[in-house]
């Protein structure tokens, strides 16, 4: 059997799944605007991009020279080691690109299929001349350098273009429109609309038609020579069509600009990224096709037809559409990415998606200084810009909108013009550049310019944007290291090796899948309880913090026995997943504070003390799991410092006051969640009698340093756990006395317990 088709058929396969994973990632680019600024339904958005996507596809003929000769020499390599130079590049693609979108990251396509072609080739090259070590100095001559090299630095500069370009375009565009639609006259909407839509067309001439075959070259050319008498008359046209949609129709010609920037954005990723997912399998498909033609064996056959001109065959371009737009509907991934990127320049606050890092708050309080002396000016010009800029507030009864946009129609068609133009101008001047990283710093250059980083959100999207930045770096690293690595395996073991990655691959992103899954399941119900908008009735605040409280309680019983037991009989296995229980607590609570302030705007405003509760809900939660992540942590240090073991009094003790601990918390709980209060009474009684305990307990830990009985370190130790496990009792306490009190003096609110205690 020939073993090539096979080979062959593996680069389709793998065609397919980049697909996938490259469209996951790259929607980004033209959904981020309009989805962010909810111009239309998602349906609607949805359907544009796609008819894009299917149009630009049918544009993407032309010849795919990255894959095929931009960054290495093929007549340099034979049949047998292009296709391990392919197969490798895909391999490595599909992994790079799945680990960013399940992580959320937009990164650039084009920069890693380069990089992957670059560390493929280069690792061929090494092992083809390591049999003829007098050709070392000749490995340039497999890689196309200037070309390669041409390239890279067109990409990385752009992104500082990109960045400037958009801050200072948005900036004068806010100016011009401020932030209140009342204000917003319709010829402002005309005036910006022609300029936004004129760029956006010169856009689809210059890169979203360059691929198609079927248009005659010197149509390209004359349009590319008559560039500013084109861009002029076509500013008349949309200017005039603009007027009269306006004057007499009322048409929002915002929304016109950013559904066609969708359009025309989505249109020029198919027709010009799209050599980034099949470019490298359709040059396999050719290879394979010459050499099977040839007659000559596979090690000996250079790759000399590679270096010419190759349309992809248009049956290919149909079904990549296809694909391209079954995984921009149903990819949970795209969805994730393109969250990301809206979060990071959404105009409100709220839940943030990455934390803060030393690098950002150094670089946000380096900046805020200089701002802050600024505002202080007395200047008229100053004054006159900063009412320009000031926040459109809503009416009170228009503020608890469900899932309000992340920015309005302004900043989304600076976000589509600039980038469109920006691309298209680097396109007729033969510059290359990747579409990810100028959508994404335009998006975050208007952001910036629009002031929706404030004082309380600025450091959390600088760190988010510098992530994303810093990945991007990787991305070229990680890229031609892996893509290297897998080469170099396939070229080691042959055919194992194929099968090798083959199955890695699978397992690999079946794990994402899982991970990714989970992760989001997480966030959404975060997601969901920050976006809520109904009002919260008295009897829900009962039941839903009471309900939280209890779950809380059991959790740090059970984690807290864990842990003693861990650290009893040092078992750091034990203790290592009593810690991972703790966290998991702990970032429970972190959901709970971001879920608060909203939470806090919902409530009945008759019931002031509903406000109360959830402060005191969150408070109880805090204190909870400080003091056992403490325990924990403390725990698991000891025994992994190989520390000395307590002493046998000792032991007995703390276990026995873990046990009284756990059975406390169980009924606490259990009172808390079945509003059974009557047993409020006993609760205290088994506190006070728990405390003193404990207060003895430190008395003998006391006495037996002065005796020297017990070391420092064990001491140290068990002052820690009693002190914390107070803690514990009295808060667990607390929060059933919270209930029977609220219970008590609000008997308005429809009572499922009845109070027998005063206290």
């Amino acid at each position: 059997m020939d073993i090539y088709i096979i080979l062959v058929v593996l680069l389709m396969v793998l065609a397919f799944a980049d697909l996938v994973v490259g469209v996951s990632n790259d929607a980004v680019n033209f959904l981020n605007s309009a989805i962010g600024s909810q111009v239309a339904s998602k349906r609607n958005i949805m359907i544009i991009a796609s008819f894009g996507i299917l149009i630009g596809a049918l544009f993407a003929g032309g010849m795919m020279e990255v894959a095929r000769k931009g960054i290495f020499n093929p007549q340099m390599f034979n049949f047998h080691e292009v296709m391990i130079i392919f197969l490798a590049v895909m391999f490595a693609d599909i992994i790079l690109l799945d680990v960013f979108n399940t992580y959320g990251l937009p990164t650039s396509t084009t920069v890693s299929i380069v990089f992957e072609l670059l560390g493929a080739a280069i690792i061929a090259a090494v092992i083809k001349l390591s049999t003829n070590p007098q050709n070392a100095d000749d490995i340039l001559s497999y890689i196309n350098s200037g070309s390669a090299l041409t390239i890279i630095s067109g990409i990385f500069i752009s992104v500082g273009v990109a960045f400037i370009f958009g801050l200072v375009i948005m900036y004068l565009v806010r100016l011009f429109f401020t932030f209140n639609p009342v204000t917003q006259t319709q010829y402002q909407g005309v005036i910006w609309g022609a300029l936004s839509l004129s760029g956006i067309t010169y856009f689809l001439l210059f890169k979203g038609l360059e691929g198609a075959v079927f248009i005659p070259a010197s149509l390209i050319e004359w349009t590319k020579a008559n560039t500013a008498e084109m861009f002029g008359i076509t500013i008349i046209f949309w200017l005039l069509v603009f007027y009269v949609l306006s004057k007499f129709f009322k048409f929002p010609i915002l929304k016109i600009v950013v559904l066609a920037g969708t359009f025309a954005l989505a249109m020029a990723f198919a027709s010009n990224d799209l050599v980034n997912f099949i470019g490298v399998s359709v040059a396999g498909f050719e290879a394979y096709d010459t050499w099977k033609s040839s007659g000559v064996e596979a090690d000996s056959l250079l790759m000399v037809s590679l270096s010419k001109a190759y349309p992809a065959p248009t049956y290919m371009l149909v079904i990549a559409g296809i694909v391209m737009i079954f995984t921009l509907w149903f990819s949970k991934k795209a969805k994730t990415v393109t969250e990301t990127e809206v979060s990071l320049g959404r105009q409100s606050e709220g839940l943030e998606r990455f934390s803060s890092n030393r690098f950002a708050r150094g670089l946000v309080r380096l900046t805020w200084k200089p701002n802050r002396k600024t505002n202080t000016s007395t200047n008229d010009f100053f004054h006159w810009v900063e009412n320009r800029f000031q926040p459109f507030k809503p009416k009170r009864n228009e503020m608890l909108i469900a899932n309000p946009p992340a920015f309005d129609l302004v900043r989304a068609s600076v976000n589509l013009s600039v980038s469109s133009s920006l691309i298209a101008f680097a396109t007729s001047l033969k510059l290359p550049l990747s579409t990810t990283f100028v959508t994404f710093m335009v998006a975050m250059a208007t952001s910036l310019s629009d002031r929706a980083w404030g004082r309380d959100s600025a450091v959390f999207r600088v760190s988010g944007v510098l992530s994303v930045i810093l990945g991007w770096l990787l991305t070229a690293f990680i890229a031609f290291s892996v893509s290297g690595l897998f080469a170099f395996i396939m070229f080691k073991f042959d055919m194992y090796g194929v099968g090798f990655l083959v199955l890695f691959t699978i397992l690999f992103i079946t794990m994402t899948i899982r991970f990714h899954n989970k992760k989001e399941k997480s966030n959404a119900k975060i997601l969901e309880s920050t976006m809520k908008t109904e009002i919260i009735p008295a009897k829900q605040i009962i039941n839903s913090t009471a309900g939280s409280l209890a779950d809380s309680l059991d959790a740090v019983a059970d984690g807290f026995v864990a842990a003693i037991e861990g650290l009893l009989t040092e078992d750091r296995k034990k203790l290592r997943e009593a810690l991972k229980a703790m966290e998991r607590l702990e970032k429970s609570n972190e959901e709970f504070k971001y879920t608060f302030y909203n939470s806090i705007r919902r409530i009945q405003e008759e019931l002031s003390e509903g406000s109360r509760l959830y402060l005191m809900a969150y408070d109880i939660e805090q204190d909870l799991v400080q003091s056992a992540v403490f325990v924990t942590e403390t725990a698991r240090k000891h025994v992994e410092d190989m520390l000395g073991a307590l002493d046998e009094d000792q032991a007995q003790n703390i276990r026995k006051i873990s046990q009284d601990l756990s059975l406390f918390f169980k009924d606490c709980s259990q009172i808390t969640r079945n509003r059974n209060y009557v047993q409020y009474d006993e609760i205290k009684a088994r506190k006070k009698q728990l405390l003193e305990e404990i207060e003895n307990l430190i008395a003998r830990q006391a006495k037996g340093i002065k005796s020297e009985t017990y070391s420092a370190r064990n001491s140290i130790l068990v002052f820690n756990i009693l002190l914390e496990t107070k803690d514990l009792i009295s808060i667990s306490a607390r929060l059933v006395k919270m209930y029977c009190r609220l219970e008590r003096d609000y008997p308005q609110m429809d009572s499922l317990f009845v109070i027998t205690s005063e206290d």
